[in-house]
């Protein structure tokens, strides 16, 4: 988790102050975010998955510095932390959906199994996270959350490499899945609860 702070600061540090001064807001780079994975899904779909891959990590990019710009604006807002959630499963489910519109011609039922497992999984993780939290345990953990999973589909994107890709993803995916609960588990244990 130190890490990804640390890789996050790396990448927000010298563009925040500076997007401070534009006059956007953490709002309209979480919509920025979104037409851009629009975009990207629809690329996937047409087979043009080099741009599609880039793409991702712009669209990723944009969702890490709506809340890096939010927390230095003091700017903040529980509607927007919400409304970042949201696009953030949203944007999730549009790649994969692209990816299932570029498999739908032939035989690729392998491709297709994987990613309907992969956006199980994906929004599992999610859940998770929303359901402890709202029993007042926080849980961050795991091997695979969205920013590896973006990195690494980006990276398979623009390999041409959507197979095995998938194969990773979902793998670490549902272990992420486990580590969760397990997680939750130790705690709920701990509170006696």
């Amino acid at each position: 988790m130190d890490f990804r702070k640390f890789a996050a600061a790396k990448i927000t540090g010298p563009l925040v102050p500076w997007l401070s001064k534009t006059g956007l807001t953490p709002d309209m780079l979480t919509w920025a975010g979104l037409v851009v994975t629009i975009i990207a899904a629809a690329l996937i779909a047409l087979n043009h998955l080099l741009i599609a891959g880039v793409l991702v990590l712009v669209a990723g990019l944009f969702d890490i510095l709506d809340g890096a710009l939010a927390r230095s604006t003091n700017r903040t807002t529980r509607f927007g932390a919400l409304l970042d959630s949201t696009f953030d499963r949203l944007s999730e489910a549009l790649l994969f959906i692209g990816l299932l519109f570029l498999y739908l011609n032939g035989e690729h039922a392998l491709e297709i199994l994987l990613i309907f497992g992969v956006m199980v999984g994906s929004f599992l993780i999610s859940y998770i996270r929303a359901r402890s939290e709202g029993l007042g345990i926080e849980c961050k953990t795991g091997l695979f959350t969205r920013a590896e999973r973006v990195i690494i589909l980006a990276l398979g994107l623009m390999l041409s490499q959507v197979l095995i890709t998938l194969i990773v993803l979902a793998v670490f995916t549902f272990i992420t899945v486990v580590q969760r609960l397990v997680h939750v588990w130790h705690q709920t244990k701990k509170q006696g609860k």
